[in-house]
């Protein structure tokens, strides 16, 4: 199936059946990454009175309990409830269902504390290189090198994560991105004593504030712990973000993109 539409005058085409998943795939119970050292995702199967939803164990079903946190134990998609007082649902925020999409990859830089920043200058440059030319830039897709399938169960604790600058956050709002996906536990620092200033200059919320404002950018999102392969080239996509409807501020999430031609 064939897909064409227009963006900034321009038309492109998309193979409807040719996808690349870019979640990392949650292995209950087995090796999966994990952010903060909080619980592992766990299945337990579920009993009611002498039944048992294991068919290993004599059930005639499966059916199981499944306990995972969202925002560490894989990919996920966020709103700005994550950093409210005001509950809002991901599942309220996010309108789009196709979204022009770029792909970009960066070296983050050695800080003097051991960290990796994502700068300004980086940004900037592989943001407006010839492989991202999307009038309509709708998301903005970010692999980090050095890049291998490490990230699919990387335990992020003592060792800081890359993350982004103030001023390349800045500049990333004011391409006017709706939907920033990467590769990383977190868009800010791991653990920069509950700022979160990264997410905030996103979604428009004042430093130290726990409420929106007219201003806020309520209806954009950030998808966290993706993995893309290298085999994946840099360029322009269209993205399907997907979501388990959740009402929450995060919820379990399976982006998938499809390589577009003009």
């Amino acid at each position: 199936m064939t897909l064409r539409f227009e963006s900034g005058g321009v038309t492109f085409e998309v193979d409807g059946d040719v996808s690349i998943d870019i979640s990392i795939p949650l292995r209950f119970n087995g090796p999966q990454p994990n952010a903060y050292g909080v619980e592992p995702a766990v299945s337990q199967a579920c009993r009611s009175g002498e039944m048992i939803g294991d068919t290993r164990q004599g059930g005639s079903v499966n059916f199981e309990r499944y306990t995972l946190i969202p925002h560490c134990n894989g990919t996920h998609t966020e709103c700005v409830g994550h950093i409210t007082n005001e509950r809002i649902s991901v599942r309220d925020c996010l309108h789009d269902v196709l979204v022009p999409a770029i792909l970009i990859s960066v070296e983050p830089k050695n800080h003097g504390d051991s960290a990796r920043l994502i700068t300004k200058s980086m940004s900037e440059s592989a943001i407006s290189g010839p492989e991202a030319s999307l009038v309509n830039r709708g998301a903005l897709i970010v692999r980090t090198l050095p890049n291998d399938d490490s990230k699919l169960t990387r335990q992020y604790g003592a060792e800081i994560p890359p993350y982004f600058t103030a001023d390349a956050m800045e500049y990333i709002v004011d391409c006017g991105f709706k939907h920033l996906l990467v590769d990383m536990p977190s868009i800010d620092r791991i653990f920069d004593e509950g700022k979160l200033s990264n997410h905030r200059i996103f979604w428009n919320i004042e430093p130290g504030s726990f409420d929106t404002n007219p201003e806020t950018r309520i209806n954009n999102t950030i998808t966290e712990l993706i993995y893309i392969p290298n085999s994946v080239e840099d360029g322009e996509y269209l993205l399907n973000l997907q979501i388990a409807p959740f009402e929450a501020d995060a919820a379990p999430s399976r982006p998938v993109i499809f390589k577009l031609q003009q």
